[in-house]
């Protein structure tokens, strides 16, 4: 059944190291679960927060140089990181389990790569974005949010790239 009244649409910023998974990795997949977050506050914002149809700035983190490398969309909800109870999992937390999970995940798909990353240091000197959490000195969060503002301004970033 369709909602009467959907939520609005909400705006995310997440964050991988190349080593883990790129932008390219999520074009080759197509979609991909989000597991593996071990944060109270990002895991409350995937649990809580993100819906299907959220927009999403796919961010390299300790990358040369770090920065948005492309757009995704969540297209799966939170629902339980069930690598959190499969022992031996480098996301193993013997304090979670099926009957009570700890930690929750999202599955995000592919929507677009820049052809170029937009470098942290381009997103602290660009007008509208600063108030962004991802330049805010010390934010270490791998999921975000931003606003609708800021998401448009990094798009509109991207597609300028050559």
């Amino acid at each position: 059944m369709e909602e009467k009244y959907p939520m609005a649409i909400r705006y995310w910023l997440m964050k991988c190291e190349p080593a883990a998974y790129t932008i390219d990795d999520l074009d080759r997949d197509g979609r991909a679960s989000w597991e593996g977050v071990r944060n109270y506050q990002a895991r409350n914002f995937m649990r809580d927060g993100m819906q299907v149809g959220d927009k999403v700035l796919f961010y390299a983190s300790n990358a040369d140089p770090s920065g948005v490398t492309g757009l995704a969309e969540v297209v799966r909800a939170g629902y339980p990181d069930h690598t959190a109870w499969t022992a031996g999992h480098e996301y193993f937390d013997e304090g979670s389990s099926a009957d009570a999970p700890r930690w929750f995940m999202v599955d995000i798909g592919f929507v677009a790569r820049f052809a170029a990353t937009i470098p942290l240091e381009t997103l602290k000197k660009t007008p509208g974005l600063e108030d962004m959490m991802v330049i805010q000195k010390g934010s270490r969060l791998s999921v975000q949010p931003v606003t609708r503002a800021e998401y448009e301004i990094v798009r509109t970033l991207g597609s300028a790239v050559p």
